[in-house]
């Protein structure tokens, strides 16, 4: 068995997963920050690799009533985690304009986010929140009630669709066209709509929508 970072971070969303827990859910369970594991508080501020409390880690046991051979076993991925109980934070798209719902990386913040059973859920894409469409402002792509699977953690790629948060408050459902390190250019989901242009400055956060459930 190898004990690095990664496999360190990953039995802690396993122990999550199999408890019917986001991370952050499984945090607060805890009694921890809710971003305590968040892929941003993966990486030190140096960049380099940051491993979780030992602290952290007796919380979580005690909060799930697992015990260290349990987390021991989801190191060495003896004990697989069923996907079908995952559990992952929501909120209607119109609420999450407002700034208190999400920390400086875009992930969900406070206690105020309902959640929902997200059943199958690849390991790829834990640490995902659903924002829930309300309106028709996003016809014909997303309807009222569609539920957008967002992931803060996923890298950016021209085309793919995505959330972006405004320092000035707007939440925005775009086409991602260009990312520089000047300017991000995205256009619209609809084509009657002009494309538009950011600096990094304006964007608070930018995540990719990896999933739609209908």
């Amino acid at each position: 068995m190898m004990l690095t970072h990664d496999t360190i971070w990953q039995a802690i969303d396993r122990l999550a997963q199999s408890s019917g827990y986001s991370t952050s859910g499984l945090a607060k369970k805890a009694g921890l920050d809710p971003t305590s594991f968040n892929r941003s508080k993966r990486i030190g501020a140096d960049g380099k690799p940051r491993w979780p409390s030992t602290e952290s880690i007796s919380r979580i046991l005690a909060a799930t009533g697992a015990t260290m051979s349990d987390f021991i076993q989801l190191i060495g991925h003896a004990a697989p985690v069923s996907p079908v109980e995952s559990r992952i934070p929501v909120l209607n798209f119109s609420q999450a304009v407002r700034k208190e719902f999400f920390d400086d990386h875009g992930y969900p913040l406070g206690e105020s986010w309902d959640h929902i059973h997200f059943p199958n859920a690849p390991e790829e894409v834990l640490d995902v929140y659903a924002l829930e469409v309300s309106g028709t402002s996003f016809l014909p792509f997303f309807r009222e009630g569609d539920r957008l699977i967002i992931a803060p953690h996923a890298p950016l790629r021209r085309g793919d669709r995505v959330v972006i948060c405004t320092i000035s408050g707007k939440l925005l459902a775009k086409e991602l066209n260009r990312q520089t390190a000047t300017k991000i250019e995205v256009k619209s989901l609809s084509s009657d709509e002009a494309s538009l242009s950011f600096s990094p400055k304006d964007i608070s956060w930018i995540s990719r929508i990896v999933w739609v459930s209908q």
